[in-house]
């Protein structure tokens, strides 16, 4: 069965956090109306009185006239042909709790850069097996685009990715502005999984940076972390992909490097000194990363694939292991 989109297809986004306000951010700019489902009742009371979210990117205003903010998850999914998931990984089944109506005619879209916790599988991967969406039916966006940025309305990139080339540029042309630059892709496999492994990447330069290790080494480290992320997309699931392309190479970059980062912060309090619990307890968003290594750690005992910094990193969150240590011993072999 072919899932072809029309112009006139209506978006809705399932999220209230930083990435889901910078989505509805460009999609009203192109779009009469967007459906949106919120599940914190102060986020929702100040997009329905002031058209601003109080609790991320307060800075945008949005038409009021132009945004359906709602707390009633059928009603959005229902109104919608496209539904854009943006919410963290490890919250997504919550989010999808309430849901009674069926998601067999629509086009689900991850914005999410984690992995299930538990299910050991990526969004597109639970929403296939979950809810019975066929692949033809599953979208990607990804980076290299931080909230944050794209709310200050910042020169960006995304990259769409779907399997039908023509359903790719519609949904481009939905989240395109004159400050997001567009590229399209079908490689739903590597570039979900690059989405995911860059921010356990971005953990170990944080890590680096909090032990005092300057700029050399941490380019000697993000290169390694390119070539371990190029070696387990090809090794795990071949492919004709460059991933010196936007959404590997650069949103590897800009995760390792950027002050946005919230893996990058995690990294940089767990190497300046804090216990992993007072990391995670000091971070105000999600560090999808935390979650990666463990996640990205149980598929690769399918795939025994070298991947040595990745296990660096899963050794310091989770068996305690000291990070000067761990890291002294990875410089040896990088």
């Amino acid at each position: 069965m072919e899932y072809k989109l029309g112009e006139k297809s209506r978006c809705a986004v399932i999220g209230y956090g930083s990435w889901a306000t910078a989505i509805v951010s460009l999609l009203v700019r192109n779009e009469k109306e967007v459906w949106w489902y919120i599940r914190n009742d102060d986020v929702l009371e100040g997009l329905v009185s002031e058209g601003r979210n109080p609790k991320y990117l307060n800075d945008i205003e949005f038409d009021r006239s132009t945004i359906h903010p709602s707390s009633d998850l059928d009603e959005v999914v229902s109104m919608a042909k496209i539904i854009i998931m943006a919410v963290p990984s490890a919250y997504l089944k919550d989010f999808l709790a309430p849901l009674t109506v069926s998601l067999e005619d629509k086009f689900v879209i991850s914005a999410i850069k984690g992995i299930i916790p538990g299910d050991y599988k990526t969004a597109a991967e639970y929403l296939h097996d979950r809810y019975g969406l066929t692949y033809k039916q599953i979208g990607i966006i990804s980076g290299p685009s931080h909230a944050e940025e794209v709310g200050r309305q910042k020169l960006s990139y995304l990259t769409v990715v779907c399997t039908d080339q023509d359903n790719a540029h519609l949904i481009g042309n939905k989240l395109g502005t004159s400050y997001m630059r567009l590229s399209f892709s079908s490689d739903i496999y590597g570039v979900e999984y690059a989405a995911i492994m860059k921010n356990i990447y971005a953990i170990s330069v944080g890590i680096a940076t909090g032990l005092g290790y300057g700029d050399n080494f941490k380019a000697v480290l993000i290169s390694g972390c390119a070539r371990e992320m190029t070696r387990f997309l090809m090794e795990s699931y071949p492919d004709r992909r460059d991933t010196l392309d936007p959404a590997y190479l650069g949103d590897l970059l800009v995760t390792c490097y950027s002050n946005y980062s919230r893996n990058r912060r995690l990294g940089l309090l767990i190497g300046r000194g804090c216990t992993v619990k007072s990391a995670l307890n000091e971070m105000t968003m999600v560090a999808e990363g935390y979650f990666a290594a463990d996640c990205i750690r149980h598929i690769n005992f399918r795939h025994r694939i070298d991947m040595p910094i990745a296990d660096m990193v899963y050794d310091i969150l989770y068996r305690n292991a000291l990070p000067r240590q761990k890291m002294k011993e990875l410089a040896q072999i990088l």
